[in-house]
């Protein structure tokens, strides 16, 4: 496509442009007569255009000893109209005085290749606009879903001709904007035939099917096309009784109204019927040949839309599409590419349609590749190729592919329109890149429901709960009503981020507020809210409670949850729930064995591995990849395939030394095998995440994130090593796993993390850590008291050795910062060890005594310590008791670096 500095080079190389040569016609001719030998030359030049022969044509071109304004434009028209954009802007450069038709000749042009920005760039410079000026721009951006641009420019336009009135007419009907067309069409009373029948076919298609029959039977005058809309529009509403009548009633019917009861037929599953009618045809063009072989391909009946297909005596490119894209939907990615490989003419629907079998079919690289070839072709890309290719790309983890792809729609024009700026969008969110989701979103011009919902739910994903509902709160300020999915991305919000009163509250008034009943989806937020935030009690009786039977994900949550909260009992209860639902289900299986082996339980978790294999379930490998130059790199636990498996493997052995040194200790609980800790340690070393993340630090410049995706959900010690890793490279590393995505920023998790869910007391560790400063502190707090609705007591704990870290501070100095702050500062010994279970341990009992006021209402305790003051604490005979009070008080750790488990 062309480039808008171009157009800037054209307009300046106008400006300073000399006087025309003496060879050129126009400036020849003191008589103002045409010369027959040019006129004779243009029609040849138009001729060979016509033919194709464009070689032909810049022959003639060349050797014509003069020539005119008309001959350049003979040229440019040919140019665009043989798909030669770059040489028919390079010819406009060089026509000495171009005329209104050569701009608007290239104007078109720019405008079919889907170079809108360049098309409105060149609209600018015109120095003299007609009609079809602005019918150009009218079309074209309302043909890209562009509306508003199209109305601009549709009000710009001096005097409107019948072109402009039904352009912008079909503008709003193509893209939905049914009543806007009304107001339009109310707004003038000289309409033809072709008009009404416009606006009646945007009532039918967005159902409205009451008023189209009052916009029908209000018709001065009606055409064949009119009542093909009315019966193809009971038709696809499934009034199969009203179409036959009206196909009846026709006083004259073409192949079209044949064709449009074929396909209501075949469209509400009467098979017969169809093909009774498609016989009955007096003549059959290829459109009824493809609505019947449609109708066997909506039955899923391959072979017999392949014998039909076959038969055909006209094909056209359609007939090949209606194939392909059969193929495409039954998952048959190889009859699908034969068909794509034999078709004598493929166009944009056929790339497209190829690019969602293989996207759609899981064939990541296969789609890039494809798309490549496409640009390589010439062929036009339009909204569906594009749409595919960046759901690709969002599905690797491809952001540097989704980043070229997305100056490939700015220069197309289609980066500010819902369709394909949704699918940018979506990339971004799953990219690991909200900035770049957040400047796009904020550059649409036009946003429907799902691009709202795209936001909150990408937000939801990476645990930013706050940004999720800001989102929220801006969208219900708009005309656009959330819907279901809305409300799911609002509660998935509060679940990922633990706004758990935020999340109860939502649930419980979105039917009054927002006319949304509660759904399996929204039921499912609330089981995980409640599980994660520990109040497992609450989420079964919930489950009791519903008005329909728990489904596996619903099961699968309080699983997850019982998993977290180490209870293996409600755990077993829901997997045997699952087993019974999904029988196949490898993850549930392997999520309860996890519980066993955590708690120690071997012989029960052996079961598990036994019944799976008993009953033949496997377990999906675990694979994770990550996107460097351009190249995706794909790594399974103790990869030994990668080609620098060695200096992998070396940087890993020497990062482990360097962890441990900081504080790592390997959470072996989570083998769930019962060796030596000392094989658990290396089982855990290499698990494919860590690998992935090695292979980025290695590879990609200092100062860039690292982007990592994975199939499955992320092992418990892979969180914790990369805190230790963020911190000792001073990387960013952004993880994204089946269930959600990770941050961790120079050893600092985000506080949004599913450990602090439903916390009633918080405390926030500094200690043992080279990079702690007062301001680091700062934004923990400020990020803790953003993202949670519980009532929370932050401490800043650390000891006096430890206080050097904090820029060299005094023991006051840390005193009066905790004070100013409404924090504690507290000394344990503990933290001198590292251990952090001894930390814990030791500062469980003092917020017990702090956070117990608020959490049982049991008003003062005199043993708690007033602000600022430093606390010794040692004592460990409460601990259980305090740990006993139940899942809905507990008490949630934070960490600056890794010394512990958040």
């Amino acid at each position: 496509m062309l480039p808008s500095r171009h157009l800037r080079s054209a307009a300046r190389q106008r400006s300073h442009r000399p006087p025309p040569a003496a060879g050129d016609a126009s400036s020849s001719s003191s008589s103002g007569r045409l010369d027959p030998e040019v006129i004779r030359s243009n029609k040849a030049i138009t001729a060979h255009m016509r033919a194709g022969r464009v070689a032909d044509a810049e022959r003639l071109f060349a050797a014509m000893p003069r020539r005119s304004t008309s001959t350049y434009n003979a040229m440019l028209a040919g140019y665009a109209a043989n798909g030669r954009l770059p040489l028919a802007a390079s010819l406009f450069r060089a026509i000495p005085r171009p005329d209104t038709f050569s701009y608007n000749t290239l104007l078109h042009a720019l405008a079919v290749s889907s170079s809108l920005a360049d098309a409105r760039g060149l609209f600018d410079e015109m120095p003299v606009r007609d009609s079809v000026t602005y019918n150009v721009m009218i079309s074209s951006h309302a043909n890209h879903g562009l509306v508003s641009l199209a109305r601009h420019y549709f009000d710009l336009a001096p005097e409107k001709d019948a072109v402009s009135w039904n352009g912008m007419l079909a503008a709003y009907v193509r893209n939905g904007r049914v009543e806007e067309a009304r107001g339009l069409f109310n707004s003038r009373t000289e309409w033809d035939v072709i008009s009404w029948n416009t606006l009646m076919s945007g009532y039918v298609q967005w159902g409205k099917m009451s008023e189209a029959r009052e916009l029908f039977d209000r018709m001065p005058g009606r055409d064949v096309v009119s009542w093909n809309i009315m019966v193809s529009g009971y038709a696809r509403r499934g009034d199969m009784v009203e179409a036959r009548r009206l196909f009846d009633a026709a006083p004259v019917r073409d192949v079209f109204t044949w064709t449009a009861v074929v396909s209501g037929y075949a469209q509400n599953g009467m098979l017969e019927e169809a093909r009774r009618v498609f016989d009955a045809m007096p003549e059959r063009n290829a459109v009824s040949w493809n609505a019947m072989v449609a109708a066997y391909i909506q039955r899923r009946m391959m072979d017999e839309a392949k014998e039909l297909f076959n038969m055909m005596p006209c094909r056209n490119v359609a007939s090949w599409n209606t194939m392909l894209t059969g193929y495409a939907q039954a998952g048959m990615l190889e009859e699908a590419k034969a068909v794509f490989d034999t078709m004598p003419q493929k166009d944009a629907v056929s790339w497209a349609a190829m690019l969602a079998a293989y996207s759609q079919g899981g064939c990541s690289e296969e789609t890039l590749q494809l798309f490549i070839e496409m640009g390589r072709c010439g062929e036009w890309v339009n909204r569906s190729a594009f749409a595919c290719v960046l759901s690709t790309c969002a599905d690797i983890a491809a952001l540097e592919c989704g980043m070229q792809l997305h100056g490939r729609l700015i220069r197309a024009g289609y980066g500010v329109g819902c369709f394909v700026g949704n699918a940018l969008l979506a990339m971004y969110f799953k990219c690991g890149n909200m900035e770049d989701a957040r400047n796009a979103f904020e550059e649409m011009e036009e946003r429907d429901v799902v691009s709202w919902n795209t936001m909150i739910a990408g937000y939801a994903r990476h645990g930013f709960g706050k940004e999720a509902l800001e989102i929220f709160d801006m969208m219900r300020t708009t005309s656009t009503k959330p819907d279901d999915i809305t409300l799911v991305g609002v509660l998935a919000a509060c679940s990922h981020s633990g706004l758990v009163e935020k999340g109860i509250s939502y649930f419980y008034s979105m039917h009054h507020d927002f006319g949304v009943t509660a759904k399996p989806e929204h039921y499912t937020c609330m089981i995980d809210l409640l599980g994660r935030a520990g109040r497992l009690a609450e989420a079964h009786d919930l489950m009791k409670d519903m008005p329909f039977e728990p489904d596996s994900t619903m099961w699968g949550a309080l699983l997850g949850a019982s998993r977290i909260h180490r209870n293996p009992e409600l755990g077993r209860s829901a997997a045997e729930k699952i087993f019974e639902l999904e029988p196949e289900n490898a993850g549930m299986y392997v999520l309860l064995s996890n519980i066993y082996a955590s708690s120690g339980k071997w012989r029960d978790a052996r079961k598990m591995r036994v019944m799976m294999e008993e009953r033949g379930v496997k377990k999906v490998p675990g694979f994770s990849w990550i996107e460097v130059q351009n190249k995706v790199h794909t790594f399974s636990a103790c990869d030994c395939v990668h080609p620098e498996k060695e200096k992998i493997y070396a940087f890993l052995e020497d990062l482990d030394m360097r962890m441990k040194k900081a504080g790592y200790v390997s959470a072996t609980d989570m083998v769930l095998h019962d060796v030596e800790e000392e094989e658990k340690e290396h089982m855990l070393k290499y698990h494919s995440e860590k690998l992935a993340v090695a292979y980025g630090i290695l590879n990609i410049p200092p100062g860039r994130p690292i982007r990592v995706i994975k199939n499955l959900r992320v092992c418990g010690d892979c969180h914790n090593a990369f805190k230790y890793i963020s911190a000792i490279e001073g990387r960013l590393i952004l993880l994204r796993d089946s269930n959600r995505f990770h941050h961790f920023r120079g050893g600092y998790r985000a506080i949004t993390s599913a450990y602090y869910r439903g916390a009633v007391g918080a405390l926030v560790v500094y200690d043992v850590t080279r990079h702690v400063t007062f301001e680091n502190v700062e934004r923990w707090l400020k990020e803790l008291r953003d993202h949670t609705d519980a009532n929370i007591v932050i401490m800043l704990v650390g000891n006096k050795a430890d206080l050097r870290h904090l820029r060299a501070v005094s023991v006051e100095d840390a005193k009066g910062f905790a004070e100013r702050e409404s924090t504690f500062f507290m000394e344990t010994s503990a933290l001198e060890s590292m251990n952090v279970e001894s930390a814990f341990t030791e500062v469980l009992t003092q917020i017990y005594r702090v956070v117990s006021k608020k959490a049982l209402d049991i008003g003062d305790d005199p043993a708690a310590p007033p602000r600022g003051q430093t606390i010794n604490v040692g004592g460990k005979d409460d601990v259980s008791a305090v740990k006993n009070r139940g899942e809905r008080h507990r008490v949630a750790i934070a960490c600056s670096a890794s010394p512990c488990h958040g």
